[in-house]
């Protein structure tokens, strides 16, 4: 009995050290499957989201230029109207008895200036007969001019109340759409009230953002202009704005709190669909030259650095250490570490040790 326990015994630690070795040789775990990509630069494009914030390409404050009581309104809220349409009118009766004060001041002081002319012409000719000397004549003109002057200052007065009743007109300075209008007939306005707002959204611009990165990237490849092959825009209920953008620059320097700095692009809005403060998504699509594209998950961080597994023709998983030049999409762009035809863990990284060996299915 003792014989036959002793020999188990030593058959059982054959096998359990056998399966140590097994595991041994496997660096330490059974081979198990993962997903592999295989490295190929190419060209491609990447649609890259921005949020943007949608203003008109003309929106200006409407306010009167002359205090009085709001007599009539000729628009309503909402409303589209053509540059040189009248909006508002203002009470100007008071501005009337001015403009006939003034007129009559005017034409009183012509009427003397035409009295004082007639004197120099009737001292001219004493003079001319040797009648009278010449410094009467001076004294005379003299005065004529005086008159002229009062005259001239009358007709400057008239001229200014008439301005003011101009004012009391307030036209559209363009074509654009009318927002509220706070005021109501009747209501006694000021130079600081503000009678509406007017918005021309014939073209709109939508304003965004950009890191100081992606600024500078832009300069080193001689361009003022965000390199795109087109932009789109997403409305917030998820559909396709039917016009492409242009960008333009919108800004000439970068924010030191947040470090971006700001673009814009230009959109056509020939139905008047997109208004004054909406928000959207941008869509820019960038052309990107022979690059390594890795998705986000394939890629895992130590203390600032990136790092991929790559499969070695043993099937043996490396870190590797990699140069990551921005994060597009769910997708890095890679410009140093990797070449062509390396093949990197695709899914399950996380589960890896240094020195593994895989089993590498396709990805």
């Amino acid at each position: 009995m003792i014989k036959n326990y002793i020999f188990y015994t030593i058959v059982i630690s054959v096998i359990v050290a056998a399966c140590q070795g097994n595991s041994r040789e496997n660096g330490g775990h059974g081979n198990k499957e993962y997903p592999i990509l295989t490295v190929h630069p190419r060209d491609t494009l990447l649609a890259i989201p921005y949020v943007a914030n949608i203003q008109a390409g003309r929106n200006i404050e409407i306010h009167p230029r002359v205090d009085g009581l709001l007599n009539k309104i000729y628009i309503k809220e909402g409303q589209y109207v053509r540059k040189g349409q009248l909006l508002f009118k203002i009470n100007d009766s008071e501005l009337q008895i001015a403009l006939n004060k003034a007129m009559a001041a005017y034409k009183s002081a012509m009427a003397d200036a035409k009295v004082a002319q007639l004197e120099v012409d009737r001292v001219q000719t004493l003079v001319n007969k040797n009648v009278i000397t010449k410094p009467e004549l001076d004294l005379v003109t003299a005065k004529y001019k005086a008159l002229l002057a009062k005259a001239d200052v009358a007709l400057a007065d008239k001229n200014a109340v008439q301005q003011q009743i101009s004012y009391t007109k307030v036209t559209a300075p363009f074509d654009g759409v009318v927002d509220r209008i706070p005021f109501k007939e009747g209501s006694l306005i000021t130079t600081s009230s503000l009678l509406t707002t007017i918005s021309d959204i014939s073209t709109v611009f939508a304003y965004f953002n950009i890191s100081e990165n992606e600024y500078f990237q832009t300069q080193h490849k001689g361009s003022h202009a965000l390199p795109a092959a087109s932009v789109s825009l997403i409305l917030p209920d998820g559909t396709h704005y039917p016009y492409k953008g242009s960008l333009e620059a919108a800004e000439s320097e970068i924010d030191e709190n947040t470090g971006n700095i700001a673009y814009k692009a230009r959109f056509s809005n020939p139905e008047k669909m997109l208004r004054h403060g909406a928000s959207g998504k941008l869509l820019i699509t960038r052309p990107l030259q022979n690059v390594i594209l890795l998705p986000q998950k394939t890629v895992f961080e130590i203390q600032d650095k990136n790092y991929v597994f790559i499969v070695d023709k043993n099937n043996i998983a490396r870190m590797k250490s990699i140069q990551v030049n921005q994060r597009l999409a769910s997708y890095y762009v890679v410009t140093g570490g990797l070449h062509e035809n390396d093949r990197i863990v695709y899914e399950g990284i996380q589960t890896i040790r240094e020195g593994e060996k895989i089993i590498p299915k396709a990805g």
